[in-house]
């Protein structure tokens, strides 16, 4: 049985929900999402506060930094393992561990729930072979080659 291929455009977080949801199908009214954490099925209204991870960026002092990339220095700095902290850590475990990762974060508007969200969310990840959709997608790439050209 071969993994399926998802992307961090099909991976959401719903305000209110725990956790992070992958997007199983479309409806005429919105879509089914699957949540990652119990497996559970919720139908999703159009008109539901969703994130989708591609779309979230993380300031910096100098700029908004994609999830994505954001998720990659966790990744990296944990050879690809869960955390070394939980989400659930103090304030300043997770806002020392962060500024490891991003010593540039811009810290008057990346509260500590920020933060906690992008641990947990990167361990869910991590926990159910996600990792791979960190990845950039080749339009993604070209994307980012035309603009550093212009």
């Amino acid at each position: 049985m071969t993994k399926e291929t998802i992307g961090l455009d099909q991976i959401l977080s719903i305000s209110g929900k725990p956790g992070l949801f992958k997007i199983v199908m479309q409806t005429r009214t919105g879509f089914i999402a699957e949540s990652l954490i119990d497996k559970r099925k919720v139908n999703v209204n159009i008109h539901s506060n969703v994130s989708i991870l591609s779309e979230i960026a993380v300031y910096t002092l100098s700029e908004e930094l994609p999830l994505r990339d954001v998720l990659k220095k966790i990744m990296d700095k944990e050879n690809g393992q869960p955390t070394s902290i939980s989400h659930k850590d103090s304030k300043d475990t997770l806002e020392e561990y962060f500024f490891n990762v991003l010593p540039d974060y811009d810290e008057d508007r990346v509260y500590a729930s920020d933060i906690k969200k992008i641990v947990q969310w990167y361990n869910l990840l991590q926990q159910h072979d996600l990792l791979g959709a960190l990845e950039e997608t080749e339009d993604d790439a070209a994307k980012v080659t035309s603009d550093e050209e212009e």
